[in-house]
């Protein structure tokens, strides 16, 4: 845990803020303007970037990951800028929260693994950059973006320790299981091996 240095009502603030800019759904508002359909009538109903690479449309699946990864990044960087530290790590990990739990759409967003990536660079850019090429290397080997996923995940609080960067565990740890737990159903999928594979409409 980072040093509590921020007031109360400030940590609230930044709460405030990281979720509201987490809870924005990127995924839908591309779809939309590329004229890609409802993304909840495709795929797997999600509304990340994985979802909406099954529309056929590698840019506009592009600018989702890119999008819903600046946002994380977004949140932790101004906290830090603005506020401090603790506030940082509190408005990525409500960013989290709000693609996963956007009020907009009912409380059912996306799964997270984007936004965790992107706050994981804000919070510290080797930290993230190992958990982004975790998650490359495995879905190179496995083809499942899922699986990669999990395995960014939960190799995360690795990197975090080797790097030193100890501040950041309890974060890290919380996320993880928050990640395995919107996953919970890829990851059965994945036990029966009828998981879809990187590419597949």
């Amino acid at each position: 845990m980072p040093e509590l240095m921020s007031p109360p009502a400030i940590l609230i603030l930044w709460a405030l803020i990281g979720y509201g800019l987490g809870s924005v759904p990127f995924g839908m508002i591309i779809a939309k303007l590329m004229g890609l359909g409802n993304l909840r009538q495709i795929g797997s109903g999600n509304i990340g970037a994985t979802n909406v690479l099954r529309t056929g449309n590698k840019l506009a699946a592009f600018l989702t990951l890119l999008l819903d990864g600046g946002k994380g990044a977004a949140a932790v960087l101004l906290a830090r800028a603005l506020a401090a530290e603790d506030a940082a790590q509190l408005a990525g990990a409500l960013a989290f929260w709000g693609h996963c739990f956007p009020i907009w759409l009912k409380f059912r967003g996306g799964k997270g693994v984007a936004t965790f990536l992107g706050l994981l660079l804000g919070l510290s850019f080797p930290v993230g950059l190992a958990a982004c090429a975790t998650w490359l290397a495995t879905a190179f080997v496995v083809r499942i973006s899922s699986f990669a996923a999990l395995m960014a995940a939960a190799t995360s609080t690795i990197w975090m320790v080797l790097l030193g960067h100890g501040d950041m565990i309890a974060l890290g740890g919380v996320l993880t299981l928050l990640i395995f737990w919107t996953h919970r159903a890829n990851i059965t999928r994945i036990r029966a091996g009828t998981e879809p594979k990187i590419g597949k409409k």
